[in-house]
């Protein structure tokens, strides 16, 4: 395609929910015909309802529907879309999606299949990135090793060492391990539960890094050769290994360490010809922040990107559309700019006070918030159904701020604005965070959430102040009687 022409005339959103609904958003604001495809429990939701165009690709069960790969691109042939947007979760990330996407004529909105595949094979990832010179964690990360050659590596890595599956991510199958007693059983669960959620049960060791901190750049990267870094976010504040807030930029690093770590992002980048938008992560220690190690790379928006969008300007789902139609990068490095701080919150149906179980229900009322420095990434809609077949996740609440004390202030206010009546949520569990003295000061790392779980539970808003909230906003929203 030209670079004056139209991107493309129809993409299809392959995924639901809030991310569905943001990158209909983008579609929309570039004149692009969106469709939306649903399940059955998805029949009434949002982002069937904002697209263009809508398909049923099958019942509730993800395998039946959203996991299908020959319903979606039947479902793009069927509309006339040219392109298909995977989002995050769901395909984002399936080498087989990305190559039927390609044989049926379509294109694939992210990188190529062979960055896919290396990247979603976390040893294969670790020995290419280490090829480039940069920096991996310490480990053994080699094919085939069997429990015997992993119990024997422990030793020479030193302990505490993290398992950790080649396949996937999101926490599952990883496992600390403080001593060599427990390691052949934490080996074999690992596999376990590796092999359920990937289908693969390869596992490799890492060094467990003292008083770790996640942080991870966004690149870009075109067809043309061009990568380019646009900072990094902090995303320590983790439960069992999912993320709960992000921000933009981290508290911890100076502008020298912001430029190696981008450097070193853009470096991985280009090690497997990256194309796209796509997220590299690292392991920062927090009492040593000049030194950084490559953990993974995502080959995918993230959930977190809207932080990025709120300190560079940049709306990331337009270029990915740029980029997937084959015109070059218009912004270099040197044009990128972090203005100011933002901060996001992730809202779950869940309970934290009953361990966070995943709640449902009907979307009885809503109220978001709203604000020039406030945006809200939400699927919800009132009378949607939630229920517990997919992914908890119901919308992201983003503040921005001229300094991170103005964000978090803002964040917490904007959060003391959302209510949805009909679903319980991690509201006032997220509120409790952010007033936490240490991420107040910016003193993260990834365990301060389970060290902390306890007082943040116990020291919540009561679930029924936002009932009670809710309920006020709608008695404030009826007419004025006679």
């Amino acid at each position: 395609m030209t670079d004056t022409g139209p991107l493309f005339d129809a993409v299809l959103v392959a995924n639901r929910g809030e991310i569905a609904v943001r990158v209909i958003r983008t579609l929309r604001a570039l004149g692009i015909r969106s469709v939306a495809v649903y399940s059955d429990a998805d029949t009434d939701a949002r982002h069937v309802r904002e697209a263009d165009e809508a398909v049923r690709i099958g019942p509730a069960p993800a395998r039946q529907s959203y996991l299908s790969v020959r319903h979606l691109v039947d479902a793009a042939r069927l509309t006339g879309a040219q392109a298909v947007h995977p989002g995050y979760g769901f395909l984002a990330e399936n080498v087989a999606f990305v190559r039927a996407c390609a044989d049926a004529g379509l294109v694939f909105i992210g990188p190529s299949a062979h960055a896919v595949e290396v990247m979603g094979d976390k040893i294969r990832a670790k020995r290419t990135v280490a090829a480039a010179g940069v920096p991996v964690v310490p480990g053994r990360a080699e094919p085939g090793m069997s429990d015997d050659d992993l119990l024997a590596a422990a030793d020479e890595v030193g302990y505490p060492v993290l398992v950790k599956p080649s396949a996937g991510g999101g926490g599952k199958g990883m496992r600390l391990v403080t001593g060599p007693a427990a390691l052949r059983g934490e080996l074999a669960a690992a596999r376990r539960e590796a092999a359920a959620s990937f289908g693969d049960g390869t596992v490799f060791l890492e060094r467990f890094v003292a008083r770790p901190r996640h942080i991870e750049v966004q690149i870009l990267g075109d067809a043309h050769g061009h990568v380019i870094h646009l900072g990094e976010r902090e995303c320590s504040l983790q439960r069992r290994h999912q993320k709960i807030i992000e921000e933009a930029p981290s508290p911890l690093l100076d502008a020298a360490a912001r430029d190696r770590i981008g450097a070193a992002a853009v470096d991985v980048a280009r090690a497997v010809g990256y194309t796209g938008a796509g997220t590299v992560e690292f392991i920062v220690g927090a009492d040593d922040p000049g030194r950084f190690y490559f953990m993974e790379m995502n080959t995918r928006l993230q959930v977190e990107h809207p932080v990025t969008e709120m300190v560079t300007g940049i709306d990331l789902v337009a270029e990915q559309l740029r980029i997937a139609a084959g015109r070059p990068l218009t912004i270099i490095q040197d044009g990128v700019r972090l203005t100011g701080h933002a901060i996001e919150g992730r809202v779950y149906a869940e309970d934290p006070a009953q361990g966070f179980l995943p709640t449902g229900g009907t979307v009885v009322a809503l109220h978001e918030p709203a604000g020039d420095s406030i945006r809200v990434d939400s699927g919800l809609a009132e009378g949607a159904w939630v229920g517990t077949a997919y992914d908890p996740m119901l919308a992201k609440v983003i503040a921005w701020g001229p300094d991170r004390t103005t964000a978090l202030a803002r964040l917490d206010a904007a959060l003391a604005r959302t209510a949805v009546l009909g679903v319980g949520t991690n509201v006032a569990f997220l509120r409790a965070l952010l007033a936490h003295p240490g991420v107040v000061a910016g003193r993260l790392d990834t365990g301060l959430v389970e060290r902390e779980l306890d007082g943040l539970v116990d020291g919540s808003v009561p679930a029924g102040a936002l009932v009670a909230y809710g309920l006020a906003r709608l008695v404030e929203a009826q007419p004025a009687g006679p």
